[in-house]
């Protein structure tokens, strides 16, 4: 970052500040030499010592080159096409020939939490890397500090100044990250404990490594050897190579990527992942602004994560299959109709019952449990933040659970169909009639079988799930008291006799029974995490200690007795 300043002796002078990789190639070493050497004595202990750091220098312009880089600069700023590229150059023009005038160090303290918050995540099986423009030391000190870097962690650092050292660095770290994996083996199977066992490899690499590695055939052995490693640290990076690591990971992953960041140079990264979180602070709120979440510190990241991240995902999960079950169930009945009579135009279920299906019968509940339900609490999901691998395993949506759910749909509608059909097979019943019957049964049947997977009741569940029953039968009730309707007065006639309600529990006991029994025998004989957790909550919830403090959860203010 550059200033150009008029001074008060008609001189015209041109301020430099920046990271030391950057400015000593750009100041003059062959002025103030002694002040040189002992300001890299000063940046490399100010770096050890965790603090961040800029190095300042200054020129004096005369008046030909202060008017030839005015004119180039009026030209650059006003161009159409590659003004950026521009700017740069004529930014480099001045920036050059620099008398060094001295460095700082600031003292960037990490937020509260913090430490607790990378602790949690790790602990839930998320990976991170930390991009950072901060100098090797002091990115190393604060990874220590933060808990990202322990003492257990195998560092291992490139520093490389061409590509082809960069090539010989990746192939060497990927040879010592094997044998480490190697090792840590051959310790396991000796009967050592997991502690001794485990040795995570830590990947420390700066920018200058990364600018003949992005973008080169070089990003695949870069990419190979992060995956093997606990943490990767990317030291002195820019902008857009922070970017440009984030779709280093996309491109060759199915997994989600986010990124956090607070600062301007952040937003490029914040924009290339999946998902972008912008903290609010005092680096202004660029960062906030290209972002999908925003929030005040990172410890609130945690809650972000592995409470609403872990609900919406259970959420979504249940919700994509229930409505799949839901209209397909009412579906395979109707075409089980049509296939009973061999490929007529009739229809049993009247054209108001069939758009009001989606509408009234069942719209509600699956939008206020789809919104309202948790399977477990705030304060279990922080306690155990593993619990958030349930989405990393794919438990509540994957393909096996889709053809179950879809099998079990295909058992619901031919019950739904073939019981009253054999039920009033000597009958006189018209088909409007046995038309209603189907229709209520298929919405008790799909409200009960939500009602079976709710965790959480509510008032507001309790009156959406019965009230849609209550109002099928009402608005059924309504449609065939309509003289000009199809089926006018046909639920009056099915409805007062025993074999209809006989016929509404035989299908909803032969629908769900099978169900219920396959959920029982799974839940008791191979639970999930969840199922635990749950059984836990309800059953056996000890009791917090009075000194606990947690870290990573102070809006929930003090613990719970």
């Amino acid at each position: 970052m550059s200033v150009i300043l008029g001074c008060p002796d008609k001189t015209v002078k041109v301020f430099v500040k920046g990271a030391d990789t950057s400015m000593f190639s750009v100041i003059d070493r062959s002025l103030n030499t002694n002040i040189i050497h002992a300001t890299e004595a000063h940046l490399q202990t100010y770096s050890s010592m965790g603090l961040r750091t800029l190095v300042f220098g200054i020129r004096e312009l005369n008046n030909s080159e202060f008017e030839q880089w005015h004119l180039t600069f009026e030209a650059a700023s006003t161009a159409i096409i590659g003004r950026a590229a521009l700017l740069r150059k004529v930014a480099n023009n001045v920036e050059n020939s620099l008398t060094i005038l001295g460095a700082s160090a600031i003292e960037d303290k990490l937020q509260q939490g913090v430490p607790e918050a990378i602790e949690s995540l790790r602990t839930a099986g998320i990976k991170a890397w930390v991009l950072t423009g901060d100098k090797q030391e002091t990115a190393i000190s604060i990874g220590y500090s933060s808990k990202l870097l322990t003492s257990k962690m195998t560092s291992i650092i490139i520093n490389s100044n061409s590509k082809q050292s960069s090539r010989k660095s990746l192939e060497d770290a990927l040879v010592a990250s094997k044998k480490l994996t190697i090792t840590s083996g051959i310790t396991h199977n000796t009967g050592a404990s997991d502690a001794a066992a485990v040795n995570p490899v830590a990947l420390i690499i700066d920018g200058t490594s990364l600018v003949h590695i992005l973008d080169s055939e070089l990003e695949e052995l870069l990419f190979e050897l992060a995956s093997k490693c606990s943490v990767v640290l990317c030291c002195r990076v820019a902008p857009l190579q922070k970017a440009g690591i984030v779709a280093l990971v996309k491109n060759r992953t199915r997994d989600m990527t986010l990124a956090i960041g607070d600062g301007a140079n952040d937003v490029s990264m914040i924009q290339m992942a999946d998902v972008g979180v912008g903290i609010s602070g005092r680096e202004g709120q660029q960062a906030v602004m290209a972002s999908d979440f925003a929030m005040g510190q990172f410890r609130f990241l945690v809650p972000l994560l592995l409470v609403h991240g872990h609900w919406n995902y259970q959420r979504m999960g249940y919700m994509i299959l229930y409505n799949f079950y839901r209209n397909a169930v009412f579906v395979l009945v109707l075409f089980w109709y049509v296939i009973f009579t061999s490929f007529t135009l009739t229809t049993a279920i009247t054209e108001w019952s069939s758009m009001l299906y989606s509408i009234i019968y069942t719209a509600l509940p699956t939008i206020v449990v789809g919104i309202l339900d948790k399977d477990l609490s705030r304060r279990t999901l922080l306690k155990y933040p593993q619990l958030y691998g349930a989405g990393h395993r794919q438990e509540a949506y994957n393909s096996k659970l889709f053809w179950l759910t879809m099998i079990d749909t295909l058992w619901q509608s031919v019950a739904v169909f073939s019981i009253p059909l054999f039920a009033y097979w000597a009958s006189s019943i018209d088909g409007s009639s046995i038309g209603d019957l189907w229709t209520l049964a298929v919405v008790i049947l799909v409200n009960l079988h939500l009602a079976m997977d709710i965790f959480r009741w509510s008032w507001i569940t309790h009156a959406v799930l019965w009230g849609s029953i209550i109002a099928t039968f009402i608005c059924v009730i309504v449609i065939d008291a309509v003289p000009i309707f199809t089926g006018y007065w046909a639920i009056f006639h099915v409805a007062k006799t025993e074999l209809f309600w006989l016929c509404l529990l035989a299908i909803v006991l032969a629908a769900l029974i099978p169900r219920y029994v396959v959920k029982f025998l799974y839940q008791y004989y191979s639970p999930c995490d969840i199922q635990i957790a749950r059984e836990a909550e309800k059953f056996g919830s000890p009791r917090e200690p009075r000194n606990t403090k947690i870290e990573t959860n102070p809006i929930l203010g003090s613990p719970h007795r």
